[in-house]
């Protein structure tokens, strides 16, 4: 087996920019059919999003985790998680940057992304509940596990019958584009060779992102930082370059709910590789495992997720440089918090 650790720094950094760029191809391409199929089911692109492209490109970042969990490597399977929401909020300014005609969560408004962000809170929220009892445990599992997979099913259910029969809607303006619904039951056929081409992209995707994570890992090492370091921001940004990749192109074919929508699924999807590095790691609980590091990227994660909440009941139509303020802060909030890693933690 071909093992990254003992390659040279150059050799890593070669196959890192080869893999990332294969992640960009199929990402563009997995991107585009998702559209389509949020007009052919009529599922709508933020449910689309949330659910499907969310789940797929967090695949490879989950992975990541249940191995390095399975390892012994608490906080880098913790930090990969949570560094991972970090990240990809802040990925949610850069694709605001990249919509010049307003705001992104003026236009991306919808009851749907409005229900994500608040679950997402519910589920980050768990968390933190778990980390002020860490040693309650069944067979060296939490019991915050079985709760958060519950709880997410439960959420997924919620968001299916948001988007069916929505009892909030946002107000419609100029800066909003209407989605287009094309569904045509005569063409069933037609729309399965959709979601089949989807599953195939979205498998070249997560197992590019997983290459991807597991030459972050000795690249992060060769910088001699810790684990925790190492999984919050070298293995968390890279399986996050999925959800970039999705969001930018979105955001640049028109399917504007479909960039948020795949942010804040992806991120709710996120939370459940504690879980799993949770039953992987047998050596206890793993939040009795943890350090202050994973501690700071889950209360920064919280504190990014309110401001996108807010961002989006607020809905400013342009802010500094044509982007929202909440955009703004959410790249202070980010950038800040890797300088506090660097120079306290």
């Amino acid at each position: 087996m071909i093992d990254p650790d003992n390659w040279s720094w150059d050799w890593i950094v070669t196959a890192f920019a080869v893999v990332a760029l294969i992640i960009g191809w199929f990402g563009i391409k997995m991107t585009k059919i998702a559209r389509d199929l949020a007009q052919k089911t009529g599922l709508g692109e933020a449910f689309i999003g949330a659910l499907f492209i969310g789940g797929s490109t967090s695949l490879s970042g989950i992975t990541t985790s249940i191995s390095a969990a399975a390892a012994g490597h608490a906080e880098m399977a913790v930090s990969n998680g949570l560094g991972g929401i970090a990240a990809q909020t802040a990925f949610l300014a850069i694709a605001d940057i990249v919509y010049r005609r307003a705001n992104l969560e003026h236009a991306a408004a919808s009851t749907e992304n409005l229900f994500m962000s608040a679950f997402l809170l519910t589920l980050l929220s768990i968390h933190a509940l778990a980390l002020s009892v860490p040693d309650i445990n069944f067979l060296a599992v939490h019991p915050a596990t079985l709760i958060l997979a519950i709880t997410y099913v439960f959420g997924v259910h919620l968001l299916a019958r948001t988007h069916d029969t929505p009892m909030w809607l946002p107000i419609q303006t100029t800066d909003t584009p209407l989605e287009s619904v094309a569904q045509d039951h005569r063409h069933l056929h037609h729309t399965k060779l959709l979601w089949l081409r989807f599953a195939g992209y979205a498998t070249v995707v997560a197992l590019a992102g997983w290459a991807l994570a597991q030459l972050a890992i000795p690249l992060g090492e060769k910088t001699g930082l810790s684990h925790g370091v190492v999984g919050g921001v070298f293995t968390a940004v890279s399986t996050s370059i999925p959800e970039l990749v999705v969001a930018i192109t979105a955001v640049r074919m028109g399917a504007l709910n479909l960039a948020v929508g795949d942010i804040i699924g992806g991120n709710a999807f996120d939370t459940l590789f504690i879980a799993v590095s949770d039953v992987a790691y047998r050596e206890g609980p793993i939040y009795a495992a943890i350090s202050s590091a994973e501690q700071f990227w889950l209360a920064n994660s919280m504190l990014m997720t309110s401001v996108l909440l807010m961002g989006l009941i607020y809905r400013q139509r342009h802010g500094p440089g044509n982007i929202g303020l909440e955009s703004v802060i959410l790249l202070i909030l980010y950038f800040g918090g890797l300088a506090v890693l660097s120079l306290v933690l």
